[in-house]
């Protein structure tokens, strides 16, 4: 059998004739792709239900696709479950709007940075999907670009294909005879990035899927778990190729990648044929059977909609609004003097863009980032709110207001979280950053309190109480009370 660490170089990919492409779908933050409802997941009730079946039928060249077949045998309701949000297109109820100019900007904007050639006229197309997951019983889906290229240590991968389409409802609840879908997620655009099978060894594949992950994060995409699904194709000498799905953790990729050769081996070796199939992506490495590889039988035009129509202007206008990469972004913020662990912060919780509009109010890079990142979650723990909460009410008119304050010299440093605490208690914005002389003076009879009911602890022991009681008042100023008592 087959190592699994593929860094120390004991699996010969190149004698096992090993070869793998990736899919990589990446949900993007935009109204949904053929109407006007939001992209918007619910979690409340459901408002109404509503029960189909669908049947495989044979496409223009007279035969059934073999993926198509096998759902059909399944002889399976689908409950499809909608809310306010949802339309008359997801309903298939109702012809579908064009496509909505905000998601294909950002797909043409991902094109150009995998150096793809975007087409000037596409044929948005129908493909057959039959396992529920559309109430139309297809997916509409328009080939945008083709021919893009990115640089690996291990030599240049095609981009073989950028799609724009989009996504699937919500899976609920599976049984043997029914399954439950939300109709939430069904019409959501989803940008689909197939490579050639020009990676020749699992590190490289996940040289790639990261590459390209980075790319998708520099632009207007949606974040999360569920955001990005992430399908590997591979093949070995004598086998067939193989679809595993279900990769969130680029992580996983080389030991999911080691352990799928190695099951296809044991076939070989048994004289068994590595099946054309989908399998899913398991936590430990393993993969199972999910169903038959589709055939190419089962894609048709859309009646619906026109010809898509990329002009060069269009083109033009995306480029001149291109995002900067995240490495080009990282860079600039080391140079703000941030540490690392606050730059991940930022891309991590979404707030480049607030960061950035807010130094240029005031150039404190580091408290900027504190007051983002860390006051917020400190202060929604000591009154004991839900970060949620706490963000919703320190929304951005709010956080700018209390920086131009500090800006204006009517605040001091210090003094910013004690400000924001007070907002979160429910002070009106500006009046949380008026500081009047008789508030220090019922602050300092605290402070003197609480040291005569504790007498002969360390200052800092009185700090500790003191900033965990007393609101309204920075480190420096209570150590500063706390001195005149001690």
């Amino acid at each position: 059998m087959l190592e699994e660490n593929s860094k120390q170089n004991k699996i010969d990919y190149e004698k096992l004739g090993f070869k793998s492409g990736l899919e990589i779908h990446q949900q993007l933050d935009t109204k949904k792709l053929f109407c006007n409802c939001p992209s918007l997941l619910r979690q409340d009730a459901p408002d109404f239900t509503l029960k189909r079946n669908l049947h495989a039928v044979a496409g223009e060249g007279g035969e059934i696709d073999i993926a198509a077949k096998h759902e059909s045998e399944k002889k399976k309701d689908f409950v499809y479950e909608g809310y306010d949000t949802t339309c008359l297109v997801e309903l298939d109820e109702s012809p579908p709007y064009e496509i909505n100019i905000d998601a294909l900007k950002i797909a043409l904007e991902i094109s150009i940075f995998l150096n793809a050639k975007i087409f000037p006229i596409s044929q948005i197309m129908r493909k057959t999907v039959i396992d529920g997951s559309n109430t139309s019983g297809f997916q509409r889906t328009v080939l945008l670009a083709q021919g893009g290229w990115i640089i690996t240590k291990n030599g240049r991968v095609e981009i073989d294909s950028i799609c724009l389409e989009e996504d699937a409802a919500r899976i609920i609840e599976r049984k043997d005879d029914r399954t439950i879908y939300r109709l939430d997620r069904l019409g959501i655009p989803l940008i689909e990035i197939a490579t050639a099978p020009d990676m020749r060894n699992a590190e490289q594949v996940r040289e790639v899927a990261l590459y390209i992950g980075k790319v998708l994060r520099s632009c207007r995409v949606k974040r999360g778990i569920g955001t990005i699904r992430q399908d590997l194709n591979l093949s070995v000498k004598g086998g067939n190729r193989v679809e595993i799905k279900g990769f969130q953790d680029p992580s996983m990729m080389v030991q999911t990648i080691n352990k799928e050769i190695n099951r296809q081996l044991a076939l070989l070796n048994e004289k068994k044929p590595v099946q054309k199939e989908v399998r899913n992506a398991l936590p430990n490495g393993e993969t199972e059977f999910l169903r038959p590889l589709s055939g190419a039988a089962r894609m048709y035009p859309e009646t619906d909609l026109p010809l898509l129509k990329i002009s060069r202007d269009l083109i033009n206008e995306v480029k001149k609004t291109l995002p900067k990469l995240r490495d080009e972004i990282e860079e600039e913020l080391n140079k703000t003097g941030l540490n690392q662990e606050m730059i991940q912060l930022l891309f991590k919780e979404n707030k480049i863009n607030e960061f950035k509009e807010l130094l240029k109010i005031l150039n404190n890079p580091v408290l900027i980032a504190k007051v983002l990142l860390i006051f917020p979650k400190e202060i929604a723990s000591h009154e004991k709110k839900s970060i949620k909460e706490v963000e919703k009410i320190l929304n951005k008119d709010a956080i700018t207001f209390v920086i131009e304050s500090l800006r204006d010299k009517k605040i001091s440093e210090q003094q910013i979280k004690g400000v924001l605490g007070k907002i979160i208690v429910g002070v009106d914005v500006k009046d949380a950053v008026i500081f009047k002389k008789e508030d220090f003076n019922v602050i300092e009879e605290k402070i003197a309190k609480i040291i005569k009911s504790k007498p002969g602890l360390s200052e800092n022991a009185y700090m500790g109480l003191v900033m965990k009681e007393v609101k309204g008042i920075s480190g420096k100023e209570a150590r500063e009370m706390i001195k005149k008592y001690l």
